[in-house]
């Protein structure tokens, strides 16, 4: 069963998704639950199947006291890396939570200081503690949805099923079709040791 972190501090787990895809934006949510919230369907979102992710997303929205989602751009990635990209929208996410929490919990083991509020970085925090758990499904469900739409753009990379990451269904579609505005460009996209493409 998983549990708060600290039963009586206003608290706003963080997690992300798409870190290690090779295309599209890195998503990040952040979620504040209330003191003594129970869900025993909720867990890391890479434990559950899609199904139960997308019923889960409105019960969490409807149960938190708040919720928002951070997002930074392949172009933005490209510039200041995937982890700063990962931090940053998780900062995003908080800066958009209309409560403004007393500590916040992260999902791994890298963070940066957000507005002077104290934080604790977890690893495998996803399947610890309900706030990162809500978070990993709020991430996890926002990003697909985008993915989805961008399969609709460029339908030849396979994306509503790898979501972007780095399968050989998809590396093959770039050595057939290229890149995409969506690509990282910073990435091995190839997977042979190349950072750079010449399309």
């Amino acid at each position: 069963m998983l549990l708060p972190f600290f039963k009586e501090t206003v608290e706003a787990g963080c997690d992300e998704a798409g870190r290690g895809c090779l295309a599209g934006s890195v998503y990040a949510a952040a979620v504040i639950l209330p003191l003594n919230y129970q869900n025993t369907l909720l867990n890391d979102s890479k434990q559950l199947t899609e199904r139960q992710r997308y019923e889960l997303r409105p019960i969490i929205e409807r149960d938190a006291m708040a919720w928002a989602v951070g997002i930074v751009t392949p172009e933005e990635i490209d510039k200041i890396n995937i982890l700063n990209g990962s931090i940053l929208a998780m900062h995003r996410a908080i800066k958009q939570l209309k409560l403004q929490p007393q500590h916040i919990i992260v999902d791994g083991n890298r963070f940066k200081p957000y507005a002077d509020i104290p934080y604790t970085t977890i690893v495998k925090g996803d399947g610890k503690y309900l706030s990162i758990a809500a978070a990993s499904v709020l991430a996890k469900t926002y990003r697909d949805d985008y993915m989805n739409a961008l399969d609709a753009e460029y339908p030849g990379y396979g994306w509503k099923r790898n979501k972007g990451y780095p399968t050989k269904e998809h590396r093959e579609a770039i050595k057939q079709l290229g890149t995409t505005p969506y690509h990282r460009m910073s990435y091995n996209l190839l997977g042979d040791g190349q950072l750079s493409l010449d399309f």
